[in-house]
This record gives structure tokens, sequence and C-alpha cells, in this order.
């Protein structure tokens, strides 16, 4: 989970850098409209101080990187990112911008980017920033923020600095994205329009609570090679279960072991062990507990990369010996057929530990030279990776057999091909607005690149936390970025119950039983207006074009 300290990343980057910072992502993000009477001069407005800047100064520091004579005054606002923003562009294929702009056109988060855009440019009205947006995604070589200043219809451009911060904070070139494919989705997934319901399938539904008991406890275990206690909550049933597999659950950056507890109890009450982990490195408490809690880059210890995988072994090691043990857990607990399950950097986790090799080489490459202030915050998190010493990492464990991944935090982590490396079965969660984890950069992708049985659920209107309980407490952050939960993502999160039983269930001697909850139609069931629910093995043909028009 990457909302705890979310709260406080804005406020490092933009209430001084962000002056320009804000202002440079609402230029690169869409904008662009060809003019005879072009823009020379921007005023940046932010309250009672206004500042106005040549358009030609700002070229020549993104070509040259020196600052003009005029701009000298403003050098305390102007961030190290600022000439990569103001060189970087938006790159879709020419041929591909009718389309996606007509796709993000119907997304609620695209309407809001619209309006907000209005808001931090004064004197535009809807009708020019739409026709800007299809325009500027035609030109041959993308869209940077000169060329938008150069062409806009406006002799005098004047930015609200205080209202371009806030669409900074809420929105990011990656997130739009995943908006504008997740409409694309929607369609090209969907069961030939009809929605079948489950009870049609078989006698049972797997999403509704099973008939065994339920017996909760807690025990702590204590690695003192790598100094670390590991709490762990275990939920099991009342009768053996030595022919079930054993599910690892692993929470996000930020959270701790309750995070998906109502999932682990759906689980045991199918005779299915649960073993929720807590993460001393990356919990709630070590989070708040942090000197660097203002810098993501720095927040998270490079180290965890390792230990979460690690602790998952650990944990697996001594579990394997209660097991055999006399007491509640004896035959109860089997290590050696094990499915992981875990949320956005927990996600990660159960993605290394089936076998997905970390690429430490490519990850360290692109944040020297693609991360900048409109990246998205997991993008910012997983480069405190690229410190490690190492250039590849393998922490496979072979007695998992199978890894959920709801919302990983994946991107370049595993680089191009390490995720080829997993031959075991995995199934990714994503949420077309999830602006923590964009779902095309950190699941649609890593996806593709999966080899073996594979599943990706997708939740078109679904976010970060949509998997979340509303009985969880999260941060204030989440007032920056809205979360879709509660009532609203029930559905999604009855589905991820059904889904989830059925998946771990494959490696269960019944696991014919539960095949029909892995299908299209069962999921497609579950579908509202507000979420549409998808469930594929396969990205279909017509998709998978648009992966490659996508900046990577």
């Amino acid at each position: 989970m990457l909302f705890k300290h979310l709260g406080r990343f804005p406020q490092r980057l933009f209430p001084v850098k962000g002056l320009l910072c804000g202002f440079s992502f609402v230029c690169c993000t869409f904008l662009g409209i060809p003019s005879a009477k072009a823009a020379q001069t921007i005023i940046i407005r932010l309250g009672p101080f206004e500042q106005s800047i040549a358009i030609a100064d700002l070229e020549e520091f993104a070509n040259t990187g020196k600052l003009p004579t005029s701009l000298q005054g403003l050098s305390p606002l102007i961030p190290s990112e600022m000439r990569g923003l103001l060189q970087r562009r938006l790159e879709i294929s020419p041929q591909a911008a009718d389309q996606f702009t007509e796709e993000l056109q119907k997304t609620s988060l695209g309407r809001r980017l619209i309006t907000s855009l209005k808001a931090a440019l004064p004197g535009s009205s809807i009708e020019s920033i739409q026709g800007a947006i299809t325009l500027a995604l035609r030109q041959v070589n993308g869209l940077s923020v000169v060329d938008f200043l150069r062409a806009y219809p406006q002799e005098n451009l004047t930015v609200d600095a205080t209202k371009a911060i806030s669409v900074a904070v809420e929105f990011n070139p990656k997130r739009l994205q995943s908006q504008a494919f997740g409409s694309l989705l929607a369609r090209e997934l969907s069961v030939n329009n009809q929605i079948v319901s489950y009870p049609k399938f078989s006698g049972f539904d797997p999403a509704i609570i099973g008939n065994q008991p339920v017996e909760e406890q807690t025990i702590k275990l204590r690695d003192r090679k790598r100094n670390r206690t590991i709490p762990v909550d275990i939920y099991t049933s009342r009768v053996e279960q030595s022919q079930q597999p054993l599910v690892v659950i692993s929470h996000g950056f930020g959270a701790n072991r309750k995070y998906l507890a109502y999932l682990a109890r759906h689980l045991a009450s199918y005779g299915i062990s649960v073993a929720a982990i807590e993460h001393p490195g990356s919990n709630m408490t070590a989070i708040s507990e942090a000197t660097n809690a203002a810098n993501l880059q720095q927040l998270l210890n490079p180290s965890e990369f390792i230990n979460r995988p690690k602790d998952i072994s650990f944990a697996l090691d001594e579990l394997a010996k209660l097991n055999i043990q006399p007491g509640k857990l004896q035959g109860k607990l089997n290590s050696q057929k094990v499915s992981v399950i875990g949320h956005s950097l927990g996600g990660y986790t159960a993605l290394a530990i089936v076998g997905g090799e970390v690429n430490i080489q490519q990850l360290r490459r692109f944040c020297n030279n693609s991360l900048n202030i409109a990246s998205p915050p997991a993008d910012w998190l997983k480069c405190a990776a690229a410190s490690l010493s190492e250039t590849k990492l393998q922490l496979q464990d072979q007695r998992v057999k199978s890894a959920i991944a709801l919302n990983p935090m994946s991107g370049k982590l595993f680089g191009e091909k390490g995720l080829n490396k997993i031959n075991k079965p995995v199934l990714i969660l994503t949420g077309t607005e999830d602006a923590l984890t964009p779902a095309l950069t950190h699941q649609i992708q890593p996806f593709n690149q999966l080899g073996g049985q594979k599943y990706l659920l997708t939740a078109i209107g679904g976010t970060h936390l949509s998997i979340s309980e509303s009985a969880y407490p999260i941060n204030a952050a989440t007032t920056i970025i809205r979360e879709r939960r509660g009532i609203e993502a029930r559905p999604l999160r009855e589905l991820l119950k059904g889904v989830s039983v059925a998946f771990v269930k494959q490696l269960a001697p019944e696991a014919k039983n539960y095949q029909h909850a892995l299908t299209s139609a069962y999921a497609q069931s579950f579908s509202t207006p507000q979420i549409k629910l998808r469930l594929n093995s396969e990205l279909p043909e017509s998709i998978k074009p648009w992966l490659k028009l996508i900046d990577r």
C-alpha cells in the first residue's frame, strides 16, 4: 500500500518548487494547439504574486540547462527536475491520437482533467482544451511543454499556480493512459455483452462464505540472523488440512497484517489455512517512525526488497516446524504447497518469491533517466531499490506454487524479461483508476510478460485501495487522491473472495470443482455501472498493439 505518507510527498515537491513544476505538469500532460498567434509570454499567478517569463527563455533553459538572466531571480523556485520536465514528451502514436482522446474523454478522470485544466488556465474553454488534446497528440514527435507554449493561441498565457499544483497532485500521464485504456478494456474483454449469473455454473458460489468454522491466533517469529521479529496472524478451520495448500498474505507499504483479514477469514472458511505476516521494515509502524518521511525514494530501506521475500521463506521454515508439533496447528500448515497473496508492495513480494527475477540494473537506468515529478508515487518508491549493489535478484522459494498479486508495484522492477522466468500460475488484479500503481505500467504490461498460466482480473473504475474494507483505517492522504471503497467497491471484494478461493483450490485435490469461478463470465457477473469487472487469461490481439503505443 502506498498511501501512508502520500500526504507528505506533495508538500516536499510542490509548495516552493511546485510553482513551476505544477505548471510544467499541466503543460506536458496533453495540451497543444496550432495558431498563427502563438504565446510569447507566460504569467504565473500565485495569490497576489505574478511573474512573467518569456517562452524563449524557458526554451533556452530546456536546451542548454543554463538559466537565462531573466530567470535568475526564480532559481530558488526551479527544481533540478525542471529541465527534464520541459524536454519530456508524451508519446502516443499520431495514428492512435483520435481514439486515445475519445477513450480518455469517456472516463470520469478524463472529464475531471479537462475541467481542472480549464480552471488552471484562466480564459480557456472546455471546447478549446478538448480540441487541443487531439491536435497535440497528432504531432509526430510527441508533445513537450515548450511545444505547447509555442502553439497556444494566446499571446500572454496566464497560469494559476495553485490550481496547477492541484492538477499535478491528482493527475499523471501514466494514470491517464490507464484510464483511457480501461474504457477500451471494458469493451474488448466483455463476454459477448452477456452477463451470466453465477448460480448457473454449479451448485455453489465460492464468493459466499464457506461452512468451516474459523479460528484465529497470533504468533511472533524471531529471525535472529536478520534481526527481525515477524508477527503472524494464522487463520485455520477445525478440520485437518494436510491436503490443502497454505496461503501467505503479504501486506503493502505502510500497512499491516490486518489489511486483508476479511479475505483470510474467507479462505479459511473453505479449509485453507492462512498466515498473514507483517514485514517489520515496511509496516505501518516502521514508516511512521521513518526519518526520511518527506522523500518517497528514501522512505523505504532498499534492503526491504530483499527482506520481504525472505520474511516469507523464514516464516515457512518456522510454520513447517509447527505443523509437526502437537497442538492446534498440527497438520494444518502445508508449507510445501504455498500460494502467496500480496497487495501493492506485497504484490511485488508475491511476484518475486514465485520466480520473478528483479533487474536492478534496468531499474537503475529507469530511475536515473525517466523519474520525474509527474511520475506516480510507486515509481518513486520502487527507485529505493536502485541503490542496491546487486545487478539482479533471484528470490524464488520453490515451496511457493502460485501467486496472486493485487495492484502490484511492478513497473521496471523486473526489467523487460524478469517476469518471463515465472512458470507457475499467477493472477494479477489491476484497477484502471489506480493513481498510485497505474494499471498500464505496473500491471497490464507486466501481465503481458508473464510466462506460464496466468489470469488478469481487471476492475475498470477500481482504485488502489478498492479491495480494502471500510473498517480498515487509512491515512488522510487519501483526500488528495480519491479512493473507491466501501459499498461502492463491495462487488469487487466479493469477486476477489470467490476468485481467490478458486485460484488457491487449483493446488488442492478438488480443483475441478472450482474452475467455474476462474472464467470471464463469472467475473463479469459481478460488474456494476461503477466498477466493471473482467477476468482473462490472455489480452485480446486488439489490445496488444496499444501496449506498443504507450511510452514505456
